[in-house]
């Protein structure tokens, strides 16, 4: 890491390790700042991200069933999130995985659900403790059980350096040093007492620069950008912004990933925490409006749906809902799924695929099961984010 170019102490210094002449450079983060006055450009993105997360909110509280939703949205959070680290799977391969009740998963698809079954238990353990290092530890377990990280000491800090840069990379060359393990206890109490004190600032601003900060802490071996940005939601829904985790922040993210690593950086380097404030808040807005138009052509297409099956005397409005949760099928999974033979479970799909509902794809993988889809619903939770506002 070169300290040259660490040009303000605002967020922290540049040190060397005392008493060892040849220790490299690493950065230690200043306590979050309780405090933090707003450019106007700041300010102007804020207002613009409140609005976007409040309508969201109140969709909510408008649908019948918002856990119709939350299924697909959590699973783009959990794609997005894991592509950014380098995981090569897509949404249609989770959810066809899920739909082959996991038979035949890449170790990809893997990591995704992994990180899905962190973010459940992470929903769930709020309602009960507050976001401490007791949760994060919790869901770091979670995170890396069985998979691609194991060995690098799952739901415990880190007790080795890390350094972030390429592969080839050591902490002389690397871009950014995090601070030394002895350093990791105290600087994640202050993170903690941040995020616990909910009145010190607007929430949103909060959660970035909770975000910053977890990053640049660094706690874990792996895994601490995904638990960083799942994070986001459980600080949102924890403070009551959003009562269901429909914000999918990492496709942002994602689509705008070198900027998203350069203005974490420029944090630590030149102390540019306002245009990193910027870039987060647009990052919400940007999901948070993309979230509803989703949410709104899918309850479109269930009503749509339901209308035409209370016209039959069969298990279609069941099927419907399934098909929200995962528009993939095989016979049995909506065997599995509804409780009927295997023969009422073909009989169903067939006239799904009559009504458009269904289209058969053919078999995927080795195993020769055959898959239908729910073109018109995947269309609408896998269509790439049309960004607008750049500014």
């Amino acid at each position: 890491m070169d300290p040259s170019q660490f040009t303000s102490a605002t967020f922290g210094t540049v040190k060397r390790e005392p008493g060892k002449k040849w220790a490299f450079w690493y950065f230690h983060p200043a306590p979050i700042p309780r405090e933090l006055p707003l450019a106007p450009t700041t300010i102007h993105a804020l207002s613009k991200a409140d609005a976007a997360v409040g309508q969201l909110q109140g969709l909510c509280q408008l649908i019948h069933d918002p856990e119709l939703l939350v299924g697909p949205y959590v699973r783009r959070e959990a794609v997005a999130s894991s592509r950014i680290e380098g995981t090569q799977a897509s949404l249609s391969d989770l959810l066809q995985a899920e739909a082959a009740d996991g038979e035949g998963r890449s170790e990809d698809v893997a990591e995704v659900e992994r990180y899905l079954t962190a973010t459940r238990h992470g929903y769930e353990a709020i309602r009960s403790l507050p976001i401490s290092q007791r949760l994060l530890k919790e869901i770091h377990a979670i995170l890396l059980d069985g998979v691609r990280g194991k060995e690098k000491l799952p739901g415990e800090l880190r007790r080795s350096p890390v350094w972030i840069g390429a592969s080839h990379d050591n902490p002389d060359s690397a871009i950014f040093v995090p601070p030394l393990p002895d350093e990791v206890p105290e600087v994640l109490s202050d993170w903690e007492a941040f995020v616990n004190t909910p009145d010190s600032m607007p929430t949103l601003i909060r959660c970035g620069l909770m975000h910053y900060q977890f990053e640049t802490i660094h706690p874990f071996l792996d895994g601490n950008g995904r638990i960083g940005r799942l994070l986001i939601n459980l600080m949102l829904t924890e403070e009551g912004r959003l009562d269901h985790p429909l914000l999918y922040v990492s496709g942002y993210f994602e689509s705008h990933r070198s900027e998203y690593y350069a203005r974490l950086q420029k944090v630590r380097e030149e102390g540019q925490i306002q245009e990193w404030l910027q870039f987060f808040l647009r990052a919400v807005t940007e999901q948070a409006t993309d979230a509803n138009t989703r949410s709104i052509r899918l309850i479109q297409i269930r009503e749509k749906y339901l209308n035409t099956a209370a016209a039959t005397r069969s298990r279609l409005p069941s099927l419907a809902n399934i098909l929200f949760a995962n528009p993939f099928v095989t016979v049995k999974s909506v065997e599995r799924k509804t409780g009927l033979t295997n023969q009422g479970a073909r009989n169903l799909i067939a006239k799904a695929v009559e009504l458009s509902w269904l289209t058969e794809i053919g078999s995927i993988g080795r195993g020769g099961r055959i898959y239908w889809v729910a073109r018109e619903i995947l269309d609408v939770i896998d269509a790439p984010a049309n960004y607008t506002s750049e500014t």
